[in-house]
């Protein structure tokens, strides 16, 4: 969620990198008012989550790293630190004794 400014004062972006060959900078931006959670009733579809502007760059995958938390679907238990590194991941529901998980985590990009 940090902001790095662009080069001439044109602004900021997430992420920019400059071209070794061509010393351009290019960046990509993450829209925040796009940012969208992904609930139980979105399981098994894909949902826009976020959307990015991206001035020389294209993302072409995506891993999940830091950020992503979830909550207990049936007793509202919540787990803060979901490391979906491994695209799978599980814990314990204490509350309704049972192991909660995501698993299987895809994703796709769709140019606009």
């Amino acid at each position: 969620m940090e902001n790095v400014p662009l080069k001439g004062g044109r602004g900021s972006a997430s992420m920019v990198q400059k071209c070794k060959l061509c010393a351009r900078e290019n960046s990509i931006d993450i829209l925040r008012d796009t940012l969208t959670p992904y609930n139980a009733g979105d399981n098994e579809t894909f949902k826009t989550m976020v959307q990015f502007e991206c001035r020389g760059l294209e993302p072409v995958d995506f891993q999940p790293q830091a950020g992503f938390a979830a909550e207990g679907a049936e007793t509202g238990t919540p787990f803060p630190e979901v490391n979906l590194l491994e695209k799978d991941w599980t814990d314990y529901d204490e509350k309704a004794n049972e192991s909660v998980g995501i698993y299987e985590v895809t994703h796709r990009f769709i140019k606009c």
